[in-house]
């Protein structure tokens, strides 16, 4: 799950890089752990920015001066399978056609027959192991096609067509055509998120975006604001005129659910869907089912902070149960380095929440989070209850129990890994340590997030059922695990301090990744 953005500015005397870095601070808590620009203008050079850390690390005021153009775009990188190599910072660039650059929100399934395509058939050397490369790779081959020297827009659509027949999986993407435009599109099923949005200028002109949430487009002062359907695409060239079409049929519409849960902000609106009612009525849901099962009294309903707050307040109010702050988030804490026996004293739940002793000394405790992924973070937090003076601790989740890979762009963990794989509430109370567990039923989710637009009647749910809507991805799960365990290994080796070449001679590798990009210049190249 990725933060992208893009930017066409109609005064090709002014600079896009400004916007985009505030676009990219609305955008955050979709990525912290790389940040990109790319700008274009008229004559078609392309400048960048890019590095790992959060866009206000990587973008100071000497880079932001020499990302030149009208045109741009931003990318929020949020890893997964365990991956943070610097060079697979993205927004990607390929020089061949024309020049493209590319930012990627998702996750392709078919990555391994998209490397043998593109190896054994169209012969373009791939760098990374992302599938942003790949994506951006197939799309390159399908305009290489045309073998013109200029493109329009009916080949740029025919190769999103050849592009979206060939790749599998979410994806959400903006790209720039270097001296032409600004191109934006979303996979057939619409698992991803993707906004346009238009602004008048003062002398009649039209400003652009596309965004993955609206609410950077309603913050820039973006109206029209709509989403791209499934399957659709648009191109913006450099002179501000938009078109739209739809590059492939939509198949089953079905955002992804965990955008609603918690990864979208709660004041955007995603598909005609707003997140912060659909979290209000994950609370109401979440009351009634707790109504049901539970006997024991309840003192005080709780929040694990940040994102369930909205629910576990609704909750607390349909339950007419008082809502109390019963942690305190540590909002400075950054990715800061830490000693390994300091790590080992001290949780990182620990390093970012403490708990009030006021809130829990004697109390029966509900304590509301957004979902339980692997368990060991809601153990902490059910310690730390029990600890600050707890009676009884109970758990409530505004999702139902995660038994299953998360294929399309969010690294929760290895099957296996997961606290709901192959357990019941029972046995998952046990392991956190929780006196019960309460989860939110599926076909309750589904209402909670269709109640404000009953057009949506299908949403990805595979991390719950294991029914993915791509269809059975088994070799592209067992791929998945199989690179975020190699990727676990060198983090672990290079903990110990073992440089890259010691762990090749290990045999701890099958493949290294590179530290630095090796396309157009990166921050690395900016003298400070």
């Amino acid at each position: 799950m990725c933060g992208i953005l893009g930017v066409v500015l109609a005064n090709q005397n002014t600079n896009v890089a400004p916007e985009l870095f505030e676009g990219a601070m609305f955008l955050q808590h979709r990525g912290q752990d790389a940040a990109g620009i790319v700008t274009c203008g008229s004559k078609g050079r392309f400048f960048q920015c890019k590095g790992n850390g959060m866009a206000r690390d990587v973008f100071n005021q000497q880079r932001m001066n020499n990302l030149i153009g009208n045109m741009g775009i931003c990318h929020l990188r949020y890893p997964t399978a365990g991956s943070s190599s610097n060079s697979e910072a993205q927004p990607f660039y390929v020089n061949s056609p024309y020049g493209i650059s590319l930012s990627h929100n998702g996750n392709l399934v078919n990555s391994i027959e998209l490397k043998l395509y593109l190896d054994e058939v169209v012969h373009r050397h791939i760098n990374t192991d992302s599938d942003s490369e790949l994506l951006l790779n197939i799309f390159a081959a399908e305009l290489d096609k045309f073998n013109k020297s200029r493109v329009n827009n009916h080949d740029l659509f025919s190769a999103l067509s050849g592009t979206m027949e060939k790749i599998r999986g979410a994806f959400a993407c903006v790209a720039l055509l270097a001296g032409y435009g600004l191109i934006g599109f979303r996979d057939p099923n619409g698992i991803r998120p993707l906004l346009y949005g238009e602004r008048k200028n003062s002398d009649g002109s039209d400003d652009y975006m596309i965004a993955s949430e609206s609410v950077v487009l309603k913050a820039h002062g973006f109206k029209n604001f709509r989403d791209l359907k499934p399957g659709e695409a648009v191109i913006i060239t450099k002179f501000g005129k938009p078109e739209f079409k739809q590059v492939v049929e939509e198949k089953i519409f079905a955002p992804d659910i965990f955008e609603y849960v918690y990864f979208a902000r709660p004041d955007s609106v995603l598909d005609g869907i707003s997140v912060y009612r659909s979290r209000i009525e994950m609370g109401i849901k979440l009351a009634s089912k707790i109504k049901k099962v539970m006997k024991e009294d309840i003192d005080v309903v709780i929040p694990v902070p940040d994102t369930a707050r909205t629910s576990a307040f609704q909750c607390a109010v349909s339950l007419n149960i008082p809502y109390r702050e019963g942690f305190v988030k540590n909002r400075y804490i950054g990715r800061t380095f830490i000693m390994p026996n300091q790590q080992e004293r001290r949780s990182s739940v620990r390093r970012k929440l403490n708990a009030m002793d006021s809130e829990f000394q004697g109390k029966n405790v509900l304590l509301v989070d957004d979902s339980i992924v692997r368990g060991t973070t809601s153990k902490e937090i059910v310690a730390m209850a029990r600890e600050a003076g707890a009676k009884k601790v109970y758990f409530a989740s505004c999702a139902p129990p995660i038994r299953f890979n998360h294929i399309y762009g969010i690294d929760l963990a290895d099957t296996k890994a997961l606290v709901g794989f192959n357990r019941d509430e029972e046995e998952i109370s046990k392991v956190i340590g929780a006196d019960k567990v309460i989860y939110q039923d599926l076909q309750d989710l589904i209402e909670c997030c269709t109640k404000e637009n009953k057009k949506i009647e299908n949403f990805e749910v595979g991390v719950f059922t294991g029914n993915y809507i791509t269809g059975v991805e088994d070799n592209y799960i067992q791929e998945l695990e199989k690179i975020r365990a190699q990727n676990q290994r060198l983090q672990e080796q290079k903990h110990k301090g073992f440089s890259v070449d010691a762990c090749i001679d290990q045999g701890d590798l099958i493949d290294v990744k590179a530290e630095v990009d090796i396309s157009i210049y990166n921050r690395g190249d900016y003298r400070e």
